[in-house]
């Protein structure tokens, strides 16, 4: 079994404050350059993820080791 199609997946920004709306992998991607270009830091998650985590506050930022 594959996994899921890039076209198909849908994809959710999240900041400290709120989730985007679901969106395709190449609109998240310009969203997020776009934040950074307001020194606000967002990450790219799957929409799945947002819906199981429910709220910003439950994201833990990733540690870049």
């Amino acid at each position: 079994m594959k996994g899921i199609d890039n076209m198909e997946q849908k994809f959710v920004v999240v900041t400290d404050e709120k989730f985007s709306h679901p969106m395709s992998r190449k609109d998240a991607i310009e969203l997020v350059k776009s934040y950074d270009n307001k020194q606000i830091t967002a990450y790219i998650i799957s929409e799945e993820e947002a819906k199981r985590i429910k709220n910003p506050e439950n994201f833990n930022t990733p540690k870049w080791e």
